[in-house]
C-alpha cells in the first residue's frame, strides 16, 4: 500500500467511519423516528452500518473487519456480554451461540469442502490432467480453442476458486501468448477469456463463489432452501448462455489473424499411489452426490465434509495443506451470517418491516435497483463484500413482500418470491467485471499486460448488462425456484 492511500484511509476514512458509527450508537434512540426501536436494535443498526463502510472503503482487510463485527456483537446484543448494557431493559438480545455459530454455519462448511477438494485438485495434478483432457476436444482452430478455454476455466470455476483457476490457466496460456505475434488481436481475446469465464462460471454452484453461499445462507436461515441440484439445474445453463454471448463478443472485438493455434500443457509425472487413486474417487464421488441430492437425500453441506474427512484419514489431505485454505474467504462470510443473525433476533428486521413499507413497493422496481446497486457495488468492491453487506436487508425486504398481507404479494410471489430475489442478486454480484480492480481474475489478466481497462470495460459492460436481463427473465419467468 502506498503511503498516500496509507494515509487517506487510516487518517480520513477511518475516522469519519468512526464518527458515523459512534452518532448511529449514541443519538437517542427517537431520533431514528422508529417508535419501537430499542437501544439493542440501535446498536445493530451502527454495527451494521460500521460493516457496510468498512467493506465499501476496505481501510482494513474485509475478513478483518468480519471478525470485528462478530466481536462486537458478542460484547454489545449477545445475552452473554457486557453486563450493563446487555441487559433486559436494552430489548432483545441475540443468543451468543447463534452468533459463535456463524464460524461453522452449514454454508461455510460446504465452502470448506469445496477449497479441500481444489487443494487436492491441485495437489495431485488433477486440474493439469482434466484441463489438458477437456482442452484437448478442440483442435487447433483460434476461435475453437477460445471456446474450449471458456468453457473449461467456466467448469473449474464452478468448484474451484475463481482466482486460483484464473491463475492456473493464465500458466497454462503464457507460452502461447509469447509465441503469437505481437500485432495478433486474437491475444487480447485469450486473456479476456479468463477473467469472463471464471466470473461467470463461479454463478454455476454453490460452492462457485461465495456471494452464492451468502445467498443460499440467508435463504436457509429465513425458511428457504435451495439444493446444489436445483442451483446448478438453473445456473448452469444460464452460464452456458453467457458464455456463447462472450465468445461471440470477443471474436467480434479481437479477431484472430492466425489460423492455427496449438495449446500444450504440461502435466508433472504423479505417482500412481492409491493415495491418487483416493484423490480422484472421493473428488467424483462428492460431485455426484451434490448433483443426486433430491435422489440420495443426503444435504450438500453434509456432502462438502465426506472429501474432509476421506482426504484427512487417508494422508491425502495433510496438516501442511491446511495452511492452503482460504480461511479469510470463510470469515467474511461468517460475517456477513452473524449480520444476518443480528438483524433477525434481535427484532430489528422485523421493526423494519413494520416501520418502512416495504410491502407497498413495486415489487419489479425492488429487483431490478437492489440488482443494478449490486452490479454496480461489486464493480469497486469485493463481490463477497457487496452480498454480504445487501443480502441480509434484501431478505428483510422480501419478508415484508413475502407477507400475505402485503400489497403486492401476489406479484411478489409470481415472480419468484424471496426465491428470485436473492439468487438474482448473488448473480448480479458475480456479473461485475468493468475494471482491474473489480475481481481477482480480472488484475490477473490485466497484469498480462495484454488487457487494458477499455477491454475489459467495452466487454464487461454487454455482458453485464446481457447478464443481469438474462437472470432476471431466469429466476423470475424462464426457470423460477418454486418449480423445483
Amino acid at each position: 500500500m502506498s503511503n498516500s492511500k496509507f494515509s487517506v484511509k487510516y487518517c480520513v476514512l477511518l475516522p469519519i467511519v468512526l464518527i458515523i458509527t459512534v452518532l448511529l450508537w449514541a443519538i437517542p434512540t427517537s431520533a431514528f423516528g422508529i417508535e419501537t426501536l430499542t437501544p439493542v436494535q440501535q446498536r445493530m443498526i451502527a454495527i451494521f452500518v460500521f460493516a457496510a463502510l468498512m467493506w465499501m472503503f476496505e481501510i482494513i482487510p474485509n475478513w478483518t473487519t468480519s471478525l470485528i463485527v462478530i466481536v462486537v456483537m458478542l460484547l454489545t446484543v449477545s445475552n452473554k456480554g457486557l453486563a450493563f448494557i446487555c441487559n433486559e431493559a436494552a430489548g432483545t438480545l441475540v443468543d451468543y451461540k447463534s452468533i459463535m455459530a456463524s464460524f461453522a454455519d452449514p454454508v461455510v462448511m460446504l465452502f470448506l469442502g469445496g477449497f479441500v477438494l481444489a487443494i487436492v485438485a491441485s495437489k495431485y495434478g488433477m486440474d493439469a490432467v482434466m484441463a489438458r483432457a477437456l482442452l484437448g476436444i478442440f483442435g487447433k482452430n483460434p476461435k475453437m480453442v477460445l471456446l474450449g478455454f471458456l468453457l473449461v476455466i467456466a467448469i473449474f470455476s464452478m468448484f474451484m476458486s475463481n482466482t486460483a483457476t484464473a491463475a492456473m490457466m493464465l500458466a497454462f496460456l503464457a507460452p502461447v501468448l509469447k509465441a503469437l505475434p505481437d500485432d495478433e488481436t486474437g491475444k487480447v481475446a485469450l486473456a479476456l477469456s479468463i477473467p469472463v469465464a471464471a466470473n461467470l462460471g463461479g454463478i454455476g454452484t454453490p460452492i462457485g463463489t461465495p456471494p452464492n453461499a451468502i445467498a443460499i445462507g440467508a435463504l436457509e436461515n429465513a425458511g428457504y432452501s435451495i439444493g446444489f441440484g436445483p442451483w446448478m439445474a438453473r445456473m448452469v445453463p444460464f452460464v452456458l448462455v453467457m458464455l456463447v454471448i462472450a465468445w461471440l463478443l470477443l471474436q467480434t472485438f479481437f479477431p484472430f489473424k492466425t489460423k492455427s493455434l496449438e495449446l500444450k500443457i504440461e502435466v508433472k509425472p504423479q505417482e500412481k499411489s492409491w493415495r491418487t487413486y483416493v484423490a480422484w474417487i472421493t473428488f467424483f464421488v462428492t460431485i455426484l452426490l451434490w448433483v443426486t441430492e433430491s435422489l440420495t437425500g443426503i444435504n450438500s453441506n453434509i456432502v462438502a465434509l465426506i472429501p474432509l474427512a476421506v482426504y484427512t484419514c487417508t494422508g491425502v489431505f495433510s496438516k501442511e495443506d491446511i495452511k492452503e485454505i482460504n480461511w479469510s474467504v470463510l470469515w467474511l462470510v461468517a460475517g456477513g451470517f452473524a449480520l444476518g443473525t443480528g438483524l433477525n433476533k434481535t427484532g430489528l428486521a422485523a421493526t423494519l418491516i413494520n416501520a418502512i413499507p416495504f410491502s407497498a413497493m413495486n415489487v419489479v422496481l425492488v429487483m431490478v435497483v437492489a440488482g443494478l446497486v449490486c452490479y454496480f457495488l461489486s464493480n469497486f468492491i469485493s463481490n463477497s463484500a457487496t452480498a454480504a453487506l445487501l443480502v441480509p436487508i434484501l431478505v428483510v425486504v422480501g419478508t415484508a413482500m413475502a407477507d400475505p398481507a402485503a400489497a403486492n404479494n401476489a406479484q411478489f410471489m409470481q415472480l419468484g418470491g424471496m426465491y428470485a430475489m436473492i439468487p438474482y442478486i448473488a448473480m448480479c454480484a458475480s456479473l461485475a467485471m468493468l475494471f482491474p480492480i473489480s475481481t481477482p481474475p480480472n488484475a490477473i489478466a490485466s497484469a498480462t499486460g495484454l488487457v487494458e481497462t477499455k477491454h475489459m470495460i467495452k466487454v464487461g459492460i454487454i455482458v453485464g448488462v446481457v447478464g443481469l436481463v438474462l437472470g432476471y427473465l431466469l429466476l423470475t419467468s424462464i426457470f423460477p425456484f418454486q418449480t423445483a
